[in-house]
């Protein structure tokens, strides 16, 4: 999305925060609907949290690089982390 499309959405959210504000503010409203409203504050409040975090992302220089999202193959050399095997002839224990 461009910038004027997240700010028009920013500004939205905001507004319907606020109306849902004065709904449990005036105090008219039954306990179920008091309650939907207050998550539907806290959805909003948590969508325009993520929205500064996204666009924070999005303009920082390490974004602008690209991610190298393949897989790699690592060697382990190290005795200790090789798992050792089983020398024959030991017997193996079974749950009885």
């Amino acid at each position: 999305m461009n910038q004027k499309a997240d700010k028009k959405i920013r500004a939205d959210l905001e507004r319907l925060r606020e109306w849902a504000g004065e709904k449990i503010g005036a105090g008219n409203e039954p306990p179920w609907a008091w309650y939907q409203y207050m998550k539907l504050r806290e959805t909003i409040d948590a969508i325009l949290g993520g929205m500064g975090v996204v666009s924070t992302t999005a303009s920082s220089p390490q974004s602008e690089q690209p991610q190298d999202s393949g897989l790699r193959l690592a060697v382990c050399n190290d005795p200790q982390e090789i798992a050792r095997r089983r020398q024959r002839g030991t017997p193996v224990r079974l749950p009885t």
